[in-house]
């Protein structure tokens, strides 16, 4: 038995809970379902997050044919010339926001942006279309988590731009109005339903 799934239901191939939350949200304001599908993914190595998300994005849509988005983000901090980058992931992993802080002691210069983009594949494109989102702000002298346990990976010490709080003291619904992965969403969810 095959079914078409029409309109507004996409998945997101992601294995983090958090970043799938925020996305439903985001895409639940242009009425877009979302899904969760865990597809194991090689990440490819490389300084280019756009190549990472259509690398991923083409490996996940061969596991499903489904519509379906994946994301990649970096966090770049400019007194570090853009380290972590693409590879915010394995340095969380590794040193974790203690260690990263611990690199930028003595250091005034706290300028840091958080780049997302969005890929989306579907059986009706050719090849894979991306969207790109960034929050500018400054890295944190310390770690700052708020009562909402909302925040993930380096959201304790990233303070964007405008606000006076870290994406971790932020609700969902604050950080979304700040954050480089709701920006692309949002980028997305216009194409989406033009597209439609």
């Amino acid at each position: 038995m095959s079914f078409q799934l029409k309109g507004k239901f996409i998945f997101f191939a992601t294995n983090n809970i958090n970043k799938f939350n925020e996305a439903r949200k985001v895409l639940a304001e242009y009425k877009i379902a979302m899904g969760m599908l865990r597809a194991k993914t090689l990440e490819v190595q490389s300084d280019n997050l756009e190549e990472i998300a259509k690398t991923s994005i083409l490996q996940a849509f061969e596991k499903c044919h489904l519509p379906i988005i994946v994301e990649d983000a970096g966090l770049f901090i400019d007194a570090l010339n853009g380290f972590p980058g693409t590879y915010a992931a394995y340095v969380y992993k590794t040193i974790g926001n203690r260690g990263l802080l611990r690199l930028m002691e003595n250091i005034e210069n706290r300028k840091a942006k958080f780049q997302s983009v969005i890929a989306y594949h579907s059986s009706e494109l050719k090849s894979p279309i991306c969207f790109k989102g960034e929050a500018i702000g400054e890295i944190t002298r310390g770690e700052r988590k708020g009562k909402h346990k909302s925040g993930f990976g380096f959201d304790p010490i990233f303070k964007p731009a405008n606000s006076n709080k870290t994406f971790a003291e932020m609700s969902t619904a604050e950080k979304n109005r700040y954050s480089h992965r709701a920006m692309a969403l949002r980028k997305f969810a216009e194409w989406y339903k033009k597209l439609l």
